[in-house]
Parts: C-alpha cells; sequence; structure tokens
C-alpha cells in the first residue's frame, strides 16, 4: 500500500519589509532616475516626448542595439525565469531548451513582419491601424478584440505573476504588490514616452544579465552545495535514480528524449507566436526603429533571448533538482511539492542554497526587472491601441497630436489601477471559479502562484496570428479570408480542444481541458487551420492590393491630422484613402536632406523599397536556418535516438549556454551604449555647460 507524499512548508525566505523595499523602494527609484533622462533628453535633444509621435512610437529613430535589447526586456517575463527553471526541474535538460525555442523563433520571424511594416505601413502606430486601412470597420473591430484580449492576458499574467513571486519570499501581501507595482512603471512611462521604456529596458536588461553571470559562476564554480559542472552531472544521475521523470529515456534529466519536454515545447511555441504577433508591443518596436535596422533588431533581439531561459533555467532549475538532499534546501527533506513546483519555486529554492539570502534577493530583483520592464512595454503599446484605434478612430477623427498624447496619458493612469484591479480579481476568482482557472492554466491557485502562459495564449489568440501577419505582408489578402480565417480558425480550435481532450483522457472536463496535450490540439489547430482557410478563401477571388492605402496612413506631428483620410471599403480588400492621405513628400526631402526633385525622390523611394525587399529575404532566410536548427537539427535527432548526454557532452552544452549567455550580454549592452555614444555626449555637454552656467550650443 503507496504512503501519501508528505511535504514540507515554503517559508518566505526574506522579510515583508525586503518586499516593500523593492517594490516601492526600487520601483520609484527607477521612476526617478527615467524622469532625469527625460527631463535632459527635453532639454537638451532633438527628441521630446510632448510629440505624440516621439511619445508612442520614439519618432521612429530607435537604432537596432536598443530595440534587440527592448525585445529581450519584454520578452522576459516573470514565467520566462521561473517556469523554464520549473521546466528544467521536472523534464530536465530538455525543458530550457524547449522554452528557449518556444519563444525566440517567432521573434525573428517577426523580423519579416517588421520589415513589411517598413515597406507597407511605414506612417503607421499601431497594427489596428493597417488592418483599417485595408479591409475597414468590420475587421479593425475584430482585431481590436484580439489587441485587447492579448494585452488582458499578458498584464494579468506579469503582474499576478510578480506579485506572487513577491509573496512567496517575502510574504508580502500579493494585492499590495498587485496595486504597488505598476504605480511607479506609469509614472515614467507617462513623463518620457516609448523611449523611455526602451531607456528602462536597457537599465533592466543590464541587471537581468549581471544576475545570470553571478548564478552560473557560483552554481558551476564557486558554491560549495555544486562547484562544478561535474559535481551537477553526478547529482543529476543521482536524481534520475532516486526519482525518475517519466517519459524520459532511463528517467534521466540529461536527455533530449522527454515526451512531456516535447509537448511542453510544442505548447510553448503555438503560445509564442500568439504572444508575439497578437501584442502591439512588438509591433510598436518594429514602427519605433529605423528602416533599415529593423530586420537585425529583431533577429539580435530573438538570439539574445533564447540565452535568457536556457542558461537561467539550466543553472538554477537543474541546481534544484540536484540540491534536494542538501540540508539547506528549503523544504528539506522534503521535495517541492507540485504546488510549490507550479509556483515557481525551484529557482528560488537553488538560489537559496547556492547564495543564501543573497540568491533570494537576487531572484526577487531579476523578476522585479522582469515584470516592470514587460509591463513598461504593455502600458505604452495598450495606450497606442486606446488612443488611436478607440478614440481616434471613433470618437475624435481629427485628434491632433498634443491631443492623443494627453489621452495617452489618461489612459496609462487607468490602464495601471485596472492592472492592480484586474490581478487582484484574478487573485479572488481563481479560489472560486474552477472554470476560469482552468480555461485560464496560468491562473492556477497556489500559494504563493506562478502564471504559465504557455497554455492559454496559444488556446485563444493563436487564430488570429497569420490573419494579422498576412494584412500587412500579402497583396492578395482578401476580407473573407481575413474573417474566415481569424473566426474559422478559433471555432475549429475550441472544437479540437473538446475532441482532443476526449480522445486523450476519455472524457471532457474541466481539469482535462486544461491539460497540455488538450491545449496542444487546440492551439496547433486554431494556427494551421487559420491560416489554411486565410489563404484559401483569399485565393479563391484574389485581392490586387497596392498597399497605397497603408502607405498613405500619416504622422501626427508636422502634418495635417487629416492626411489619415477617410478610408473606402470595397468587397476585395483594397481599400483606398483620399488624395488628402498622401503624405509630404517635400517635407520628407527636407527632413532627411533629400533632393527636392520629384523624380529624384522617386527614385529614393524606389531605392528605400528595393533595400527593404533585401531585408525582407534575409531575415526568411536567417529566421528559417534559426528555426531549423533550433527545433529540429539540435533536439530532434537527440529524441529519437534516445540519447542520455555524457559527462563531455553535458559539459559542451553547459559551456554552449554559457558563452551564448554572455553573447547575449554583449549584444544587449555594449551595442546600445556605442550606437549612442554620440547622442549621450551631445546631452552631456549640454548639462555641463548649463551647471555651469554657460548657454549651451
Amino acid at each position: 500500500m503507496s504512503s501519501t507524499p508528505t511535504y514540507s512548508e515554503f517559508k518566505p525566505l526574506l522579510s515583508q519589509s525586503v518586499g516593500y523595499g523593492v517594490v516601492v523602494g526600487v520601483g520609484f527609484f527607477f521612476a526617478f532616475v527615467m524622469l532625469m533622462l527625460t527631463t535632459l533628453q527635453r532639454k537638451f535633444f532633438k527628441f521630446s516626448p510632448a510629440s505624440s509621435e516621439e511619445f508612442t512610437s520614439a519618432s521612429r529613430s530607435v537604432k537596432p542595439g536598443l530595440v534587440c535589447c527592448g525585445i529581450v526586456s519584454a520578452w522576459t517575463w516573470s514565467a520566462t525565469l521561473l517556469q523554464s527553471s520549473t521546466a528544467a526541474y521536472t523534464f530536465g535538460v530538455s525543458g530550457p531548451w524547449w522554452y528557449g525555442a518556444g519563444g525566440t523563433i517567432q521573434v525573428c520571424m517577426f523580423g519579416m513582419v517588421a520589415s513589411k511594416v517598413k515597406m507597407n505601413a511605414n506612417g503607421a502606430h499601431t497594427f489596428l491601424e493597417i488592418v483599417r486601412a485595408r479591409f475597414g470597420t468590420g475587421a479593425h473591430i475584430l482585431f481590436t478584440f484580439y489587441g485587447f484580449l492579448c494585452v488582458l492576458i499578458v498584464c494579468g499574467s506579469l503582474l499576478l505573476g510578480g506579485a506572487a513571486t513577491v509573496n512567496a519570499l517575502t510574504g508580502m501581501n500579493i494585492n499590495a504588490a498587485c496595486f504597488l507595482l505598476p504605480i511607479g512603471i506609469a509614472v515614467y512611462v507617462i513623463f518620457g514616452g516609448l523611449r523611455a521604456t526602451f531607456i528602462c529596458d536597457w537599465s533592466h536588461t543590464v541587471i537581468l544579465f549581471t544576475i545570470i553571470y553571478i548564478f552560473i559562476f557560483r552554481a558551476y564554480g564557486t558554491a560549495p552545495a555544486i562547484g562544478s559542472v561535474s559535481e551537477l552531472y553526478d547529482l543529476l544521475q543521482q536524481a534520475a535514480v532516486e526519482t525518475p521523470v517519466v517519459g524520459n529515456q532511463d528517467g534521466s534529466y540529461l536527455t533530449m528524449k522527454s515526451n512531456q519536454g516535447l509537448v511542453f515545447g510544442a505548447a510553448t511555441i503555438v503560445s509564442g507566436f500568439a504572444g508575439v504577433f497578437c501584442d502591439q508591443g512588438y509591433w510598436q518596436r518594429a514602427i519605433a526603429s529605423h528602416p533599415e535596422s529593423t530586420t537585425k533588431a529583431y533577429m539580435l533581439g530573438g538570439l539574445s533571448w533564447f540565452a535568457v531561459p536556457w542558461a537561467f533555467a539550466s543553472c538554477l532549475g537543474l541546481s534544484a533538482r540536484a540540491l534536494l538532499n542538501n540540508p539547506n534546501f528549503p523544504t528539506y527533506p522534503s521535495p517541492l511539492s507540485p504546488t510549490q513546483s507550479s509556483a515557481g519555486l525551484a529557482a528560488p529554492a537553488a538560489a537559496a542554497v547556492l547564495m543564501g539570502k543573497g540568491g533570494a534577493v537576487a531572484v526577487l530583483l531579476v523578476v522585479f526587472m522582469a515584470v516592470t520592464s514587460a509591463a513598461s512595454a504593455e502600458l505604452i503599446g495598450v495606450s497606442s491601441l486606446f488612443s488611436y484605434d478607440i478614440y481616434r478612430t471613433y470618437f475624435r477623427p481629427n485628434a491632433t497630436g498634443e491631443e492623443i498624447v494627453r489621452v495617452s496619458h489618461y489612459f496609462i493612469c487607468f490602464w495601471a489601477v485596472w492592472m492592480g484591479c484586474w490581478a487582484s480579481i484574478l487573485n479572488a476568482a481563481s479560489i472560486n471559479l474552477g472554470w476560469v482557472r482552468h480555461i485560464f492554466p496560468w491562473l492556477l491557485k497556489i500559494s504563493p502562484h506562478i502564471i504559465s502562459t504557455s497554455f492559454s495564449m496559444g488556446v485563444i489568440l493563436s487564430p488570429a496570428v497569420i490573419p494579422i501577419a498576412l494584412t500587412v505582408s500579402w497583396s492578395k489578402l482578401t476580407r473573407a479570408g481575413v474573417f474566415c480565417g481569424a473566426i474559422g480558425g478559433a471555432v475549429l480550435g475550441m472544437l479540437a480542444w473538446m475532441i482532443g481532450c476526449w480522445k486523450i483522457y476519455g472524457q471532457i472536463n474541466v481539469p482535462n481541458l486544461a491539460e497540455p496535450y488538450s491545449a496542444v490540439c487546440s492551439g496547433l489547430t486554431g494556427l494551421l487551420f487559420s491560416g489554411l482557410l486565410t489563404v484559401s478563401v483569399s485565393l479563391m477571388s484574389p485581392a490586387n492590393y497596392d498597399f497605397a492605402g497603408t502607405r498613405s496612413i500619416a504622422m501626427l506631428d508636422g502634418s495635417d491630422s487629416s492626411r489619415i483620410g477617410t478610408v473606402h471599403d470595397d468587397s476585395e480588400g483594397s481599400s483606398k484613402v483620399g488624395d488628402e492621405a498622401s503624405p509630404d513628400l517635400e517635407k520628407v526631402a527636407r527632413e532627411k536632406d533629400f533632393p527636392r526633385d520629384a523624380d529624384d525622390l522617386s527614385k529614393v523611394d524606389d531605392q528605400r523599397m528595393a533595400s527593404l525587399k533585401r531585408v525582407f529575404k534575409k531575415a526568411f532566410i536567417y529566421s528559417s536556418v534559426l528555426t531549423i536548427i533550433v527545433v529540429i537539427i539540435v533536439p530532434l535527432p537527440m529524441f529519437f535516438s534516445h540519447y542520455v548526454f555524457s559527462r563531455k557532452f553535458y559539459t559542451f552544452w553547459t559551456a554552449c549556454s554559457i558563452v551564448w549567455a554572455f553573447m547575449s550580454g554583449t549584444f544587449c549592452i555594449i551595442i546600445p551604449l556605442w550606437e549612442s555614444r554620440r547622442e549621450m555626449a551631445t546631452i552631456l555637454r549640454a548639462a555641463y555647460r548649463t551647471g555651469f552656467g554657460a548657454t549651451p550650443t
């Protein structure tokens, strides 16, 4: 007769004062620093956040290094760090790899879409503006629903996950953390706009990689509990004997032959597409970047982000599994309970053994950085959706840039408060609303919480991915194709969810619907069939859209706000914008120092289009090669060969993760500084002269 396993309580490793100190103190410190930098920029540099173009799109002048850094920061959620570590703790070496692959290929593929944005809708502020210019009000309303739903899921995930982690480590009240976390973020977003979020992203990324490097050196080099890669290998071999992994070759944690890991990877890949392509934050970074460097930024961003879950989780997640028998382990002599494991406590537990309370502080700080940085991107993104796609589209079509900025400020304040309310509602609802809890598996009621969006985003948002991507890139796409793909894919995805659950688990109930196999059935069906329906229906009566309407979406500042023009729908999705929507080429020529002659302007435009087409082809090649490598060439041969890592190969595998992490840190930290050295020197010289009473020049 088997006995029921007993588990120990995971007590907070730090005091509540530390939690409040980080959430309030560190949060407002960063807000103060960002305010100072914004003040310097406003006074001594040419860009001012009082301009709507600067506030929402950073004047479309952000260089690739900073965009790369912003992508890494925005895509690094608390779940990126904690759930990837849980995957390593649960599945072994396959967990961090599949988590990294499940997020990096979409960012690199989005580089293709970003180049098409610059080619076909360079004046747009949101992806919904592009949808409306091409397909009119009906499609705009449909994708507005998807856009806001994505932001709602992401914000709930970020905030409740961050608050729950603070609660786990310090005992701080979850609801208090939910309301306090967004306040400091909202302050610097309001005053600095999108450029302030990029600057904050850089500072947060510096801290992120610094802490990753500290844990790497500690786990693999100096910690008495482990101290070397070889010792960690031996401990993981012993763990496979004591607690073998079901579905892994020989129960080992050192193999890519992991059935659960493979399913986890499939779910993560599907949800990754939904999380990138439906999120205004990524479109906003594409819009903000310099045209010729957009794709480079997304390629670097995807490659750099891969190192975060791979290196961090391979270090802390596997260390947690290896150190279960260490007396300093927080739940010793018991392992982490399923609730504690789901809560993402593998990483804090390992950090506590490796570095004591200092490790817990480091985890708390890095999770806080991840939450605030990603949340700032969501705040500026959702404010753009509201100000341009609701306020300006349906209430004030002739709104000026000044009005847009003011409305954005109001909505950022509203959304910061609503984020706290929403996270608190989810926290309470997870106790009573079992259906909601299992439709969104990331709302598992645990004490404390960790939020996993791997399944829910794929189930809900995947049918919108391909129609959104094709809107800006495929001339033959029709309105009928868009609606059939987005709506039909959603219906088929839900049917696949139910049928898959029934066939795999024998009955349809709430817990079974929340299982990863059910979610993969739904997400893959929604993604693939929405694409099939979109393309098939469009080819039945293809459009021949020239993108004149989307290219005529104009910037607000420095141009007549009426240039957006009136959208005229037609049955083939070939919306046109009136002649008044044509951008002021004379002004563009003057601002960009181009010739004013019409022939010269046409020649310059042709050269620019040819350059962007080459960029698109490069992005297609790079993203395809990367996808083949990380999804097929590396993991699948090891999966099908049932290979269990030898000591030498595990050492090589670990060394690759460390080298990748150091290269990523170089891209994200050094390149932005080098690219902006002249601008920083200009601001510092002007500030110095002003400080000593001289007139800045």
